[in-house]
């Protein structure tokens, strides 16, 4: 069975996702839809690309990948498409995808061509592109390369000889904090040093735990999640309300 998952920022609160899903079965009833959120914050692809890129390729090759996000209402914007490692990818030429894969080129994205000069619903324009992918049709059936392809350039941590300073791109469920700090480059720049992580006027932390049980119950700790970006979090608490920290403020790393 053909899977298409889903990232949105449409909210559970209203029918926009019901509506979605309900247009894309009208156009072929024999797939399998799975969520991936439809919890990103309004046009936040930045927290998108950051689901998306961790979820993608646990699925199968083959499985179509709605992103939803930011999307615009203009009767002439593009909406694309593109396969990339057995994978497919619908969603705004926005910028999201640039994010998610920072290689795209041109000539690998597709634009949707659909007639919506009547009636432009974007969940109408989604669903003509999965049904086509379903159906089996190559890209150049779904419409030509586009003419320009929308980039955008991802918050990066800065980083000096001895020190990194990061940004919080993520709260989770259990209000992990996740920063965008792999463990590739923060050992590179640690190089065997001593470190310090200060986050808001709380006393630094020095230490990377392996699992969150390596702290005491009820203390802070800093760790790398099987993503391998690194979290702030409080062994069976909830870190983001305890500690005051928010999306998109920083974190500071000395090492000496």
């Amino acid at each position: 069975m053909q899977l298409v998952t889903l990232t949105t920022d449409f909210g559970l609160s209203d029918h926009y996702v019901a509506v979605l899903k309900g247009t894309i079965l009208s156009k072929k009833q024999d797939l399998q839809m799975i969520d991936v959120s439809h919890d990103i914050d309004t046009h936040d692809i930045v927290q998108a690309a950051f689901h998306v890129v961790n979820s993608y390729n646990t699925f199968p090759k083959g499985t179509i990948h709605v992103v939803a996000v930011y999307n615009f209402y203009q009767p002439d914007f593009e909406f694309v498409a593109f396969e990339r490692e057995g994978h497919y990818f619908i969603g705004p030429n926005n910028g999201i995808f640039s994010l998610i894969f920072d290689d795209l080129i041109e000539a690998e994205i597709h634009k949707i061509d659909y007639d919506n000069d009547k009636d432009f619903k974007i969940q109408q324009i989604i669903s003509h592109g999965v049904a086509c992918i379903a159906h089996g049709l190559g890209m150049n059936e779904i419409g030509p390369i586009v003419d320009e392809f929308t980039r955008k350039i991802g918050i990066q941590p800065v980083v000096t000889k001895d020190q990194i300073r990061a940004t919080i791109i993520h709260i989770d469920h259990f209000e992990n904090v996740v920063v965008n700090l792999k463990k590739p480059l923060f050992e590179k720049m640690r190089a065997g040093r001593k470190f310090a992580l200060y986050y808001q006027q709380n006393d630094p932390i020095n230490k990377i735990s392996k699992n969150y049980n390596e702290a005491p119950i009820g203390d802070v700790l800093c760790c790398f999640n099987a993503a391998g970006y690194m979290e702030i979090a409080i062994n069976m608490g909830r870190a983001a309300s305890l500690l005051g920290l928010k999306k998109n403020e920083t974190v500071q790393i000395n090492f000496y």
